[in-house]
């Protein structure tokens, strides 16, 4: 059933060019967007495309809440990243964050976000698909770049796809590093980026990287996305070649990552 949508928009925005993507499109197609930033890698941009922009730290869970109350918000977005790292630093975390860390038994991914749909399902307000603003950025089958990969690396992408997807279930990581059939680095709490490179510094050159959805991906956060900045690490590292779930995955800034892909020698793939 199609979702009717508000003419006011929330956005949670991480860092990156996602929340700027999406309050882009956004605003295109006649929204209002009202962003909350927990980054200020992105916030100039964001107020080109956002009536408001308020800063929070990611652990000022009453203050987000006050916020979408004064601004009447009954629908929003999470999107952009947000350093896993935060659970563990506990920087600016108040009463509400901080009741939640107590009583939670599991502190990831899911644990958490799930946590915070709750807490805004209770003052009315509704968390949607991440990708409803930015339909055009899920990445098509195929290979993406003008370089094919020899059957050695699409080995590696089948038995990494396959590695990736149980990792997801277990909800520790989306990404894997692999080579010849070896797994040598599987992403916890670092991110995608520091997962190629301890991965790539054990393989030496010519890594496969595999990035895939979990098997229950909730589409209202973490859905797996990768652009410029991932192949800046891979060819810093040597890895060759990146294999992404095909219609699960967002790509951000197409033309220029795939362009450095090409004029770099690395495979990028969507399976």
């Amino acid at each position: 059933m199609a979702i009717e949508l508000e003419k006011k928009q929330g956005l949670i925005a991480g860092n990156g060019q996602l929340p700027v993507h999406l309050a882009k499109n956004a605003k295109e197609n006649g929204f209002e967007v009202i962003a909350v930033s927990l980054s200020s890698d992105n916030k100039k941009e964001l107020k080109k495309y956002c009536s408001k922009v308020y800063d929070c730290a990611p652990g000022e869970v009453l203050k987000i809440k006050n916020i979408l109350l004064d601004e009447k918000i009954k629908q929003l977005t999470f999107i952009g990243k947000v350093s896993k790292s935060v659970v563990v630093k506990r920087p600016r975390f108040d009463s509400l964050a901080i009741e939640f860390l107590k009583r939670a038994k599991r502190l990831n991914d899911d644990a958490i976000m799930l946590f915070l749909v709750e807490e805004l399902d209770k003052i009315g307000v509704s968390v949607l698909d991440q990708t409803i603003f930015i339909k055009n950025l899920m990445v098509p089958r195929g290979i993406l770049g003008k370089i094919q990969p020899d059957s050695a690396m699409l080995d590696d992408v089948e038995y990494g796809y396959k590695i990736a997807k149980e990792m997801g279930q277990l909800d520790i990581g989306q990404s894997v590093v692999i080579k010849d059939r070896m797994i040598m680095a599987i992403e916890a709490i670092e991110g995608t980026d520091k997962c190629i490179k301890r991965g790539c510094k054990l393989g030496k050159k010519d890594a496969v990287i595999v990035k895939v959805a979990k098997p229950n991906q909730d589409k209202r956060f973490d859905i797996p996305a990768f652009g410029l900045n991932t192949l800046k690490t891979m060819k810093k590292y040597k890895a060759k070649l990146i294999a992404v779930e095909a219609n699960e995955t967002i790509l951000v800034d197409h033309k220029k990552t795939i362009e450095f892909a090409d004029k770099n020698n690395i495979i990028v793939m969507a399976v």
